[in-house]
């Protein structure tokens, strides 16, 4: 019999997703991918959902990376390219075929407004089985956080913080915004990514300027980033619709 998998984040919707699924009878076994580098709020946050769920959370990692994203950009020599940033898929795609299998269903916290990320996924992993239950129920992240919320749960620090993502701190993904308030928020963590970026002679940001009328774009390591470039908007005040309603009372 296929297994239901919950593959939890430490985000509010991945949390949404894996109450309502409990709550709707299924049994997941539930793994969380422990990232060094992830504000250490996650493991409060982590036992809080597990004493919601009523269900122990497995926490796995690459122990051969140190479970560090720094480990693995300094062995690899890789940050992020078109395909994504390399420390995903060594600390988390990896774990996930090596502690996942073929026939299971993924319960994901894939939002309303993320459902062409499913399509994507389906697109490049065809034989995938997810249970999108928050696009079922018509969630959003919106909705997801102030469910938690609402469970008398402390949303994770990074949330607080304004970041709309609960991602690594100093993520590879971000962009010259982003990195501009990690530089005002964890001005430690900046300085690492900035000496991991010149080690490795790689480049994150990009910034824009204009000459006679032409836009152009170049990279600039994170040690030349200008503090006045790029705009990274705070979290969006929450806000709950009618389908956060509905769901909720199955909680």
């Amino acid at each position: 019999m296929a297994r239901y998998v919950s593959w939890f984040s430490c985000g509010a919707p991945s949390a949404v997703a894996t109450k309502l699924a409990i709550a709707s009878g299924i049994k997941p076994k539930i793994f969380y991918c422990e990232v060094k580098e992830e504000h250490p709020d996650n493991i409060r946050f982590l036992r809080d959902c597990e004493n919601w769920f009523g269900v122990d959370i497995e926490i796995i990692g690459k122990d051969e990376y140190s479970r560090s994203a720094d480990v693995v950009f300094r062995n690899t020599k890789f940050l992020v390219g078109p395909s994504g940033a390399r420390c995903t898929a060594e600390l988390k795609k990896s774990l996930r075929w090596k502690y996942g299998k073929p026939d299971d269903i993924l319960i994901m916290g894939y939002t309303l407004d993320e459902a062409k990320r499913i399509e994507r996924l389906l697109d490049a992993e065809p034989i995938l089985r997810i249970l999108p239950i928050l696009i079922e129920k018509k969630l959003t992240k919106r909705d997801c956080l102030n469910m938690v919320e609402r469970a008398g749960i402390k949303l994770p620090k990074m949330y607080e913080l304004g970041y709309r993502n609960n991602n690594c701190i100093g993520c590879v993904k971000g962009q010259a915004g982003y990195w501009n308030k990690i530089r005002i928020d964890f001005p430690e963590r900046f300085k690492e990514m900035a000496k991991i970026e010149r080690e490795l002679n790689r480049k994150i940001c990009k910034i824009e300027w204009r000459t006679n009328g032409s836009r152009h774009l170049r990279r600039v390591f994170l040690d030349e980033l200008p503090d006045d470039v790029g705009s990274y908007k705070s979290e969006p005040e929450s806000e709950c619709g009618i389908f956060c309603q509905a769901a909720e009372a199955e909680i």
